[in-house]
C-alpha cells in the first residue's frame, strides 16, 4: 500500500479508494439482483397442481413441455413426503422413464386419459432402465420410492384434479 500511495499520491490514493469501492458496491448488488431474479424466475418456471387419490393429497410439479418432461426430478436431492411430478404427454402411448442423474429413489405410475393407473413401476437413483407403461398412458406421476404402495393404491386407482393440470405443449 506504501508503494501504490507512494506513486500515485496520497490524495489521488484517496479519490481512487473513494471512486472504486462505491463502484464495486453497486456492481455486486446489480449481480446479487440479477441472481436473485433469475432463480426465482427458473423457480415459478414449473406450474403445480393439486391431486388427490381417495384421501391423499399430493402437491404435484407438472412438466408439460419438452424441456421440463426431460429435465423431470433430475439432479434432486430430495422431495417432501406428498410431492411428486406429473408428466403430461402430448399424445397417449407406451412412454417410458428412466432416471440419469436422479438421485431419489422413485415410484412412478403411468395413467390412462380419464387418470386410472394403469401400472406402477420402481425406479432406482442413477440407472438408465426403461420403466414404461404397460398399456398406453396419457400421463405419469412420480413419487418418493414405495409411496404408492404404503398407502394401498393399486393399479385401477383413480387420480382426481389432471384437468387442472396444463395442456401438453
Amino acid at each position: 500500500m506504501r508503494a501504490v500511495t507512494f506513486l500515485l499520491g496520497q490524495r489521488t490514493m484517496r479519490a481512487f479508494i473513494l471512486w472504486t469501492f462505491p463502484a464495486m458496491k453497486s456492481r455486486a448488488l446489480i449481480i446479487l439482483y440479477f441472481l436473485l431474479f433469475s432463480c426465482s424466475a427458473l423457480a415459478q418456471s414449473i406450474e403445480r397442481v393439486a391431486l388427490s387419490i381417495g384421501l391423499f393429497r399430493i402437491d404435484a410439479e407438472v412438466a408439460a413441455d419438452q424441456e421440463n418432461r426431460m429435465r423431470g426430478l433430475m439432479n434432486r436431492r430430495s422431495m417432501a413426503p406428498q410431492q411428486g411430478m406429473l408428466f403430461v404427454f402430448p399424445e397417449i402411448g407406451r412412454h417410458c422413464m428412466w432416471m440419469r442423474n436422479t438421485y431419489i429413489p422413485l415410484s412412478v405410475a403411468f395413467l390412462d386419459q380419464e387418470g386410472r393407473i394403469v401400472n406402477i413401476e420402481d425406479m432406482q437413483p442413477q440407472t438408465e432402465d426403461n420403466h414404461c407403461a404397460s398399456r398406453p398412458a396419457r400421463y405419469a406421476l412420480e413419487m418418493n420410492l414405495g409411496w404408492f404402495s404404503s398407502k394401498g393404491i393399486k393399479p385401477g386407482a383413480r387420480l382426481s384434479g389432471l384437468e387442472k393440470a396444463p395442456a401438453p405443449h
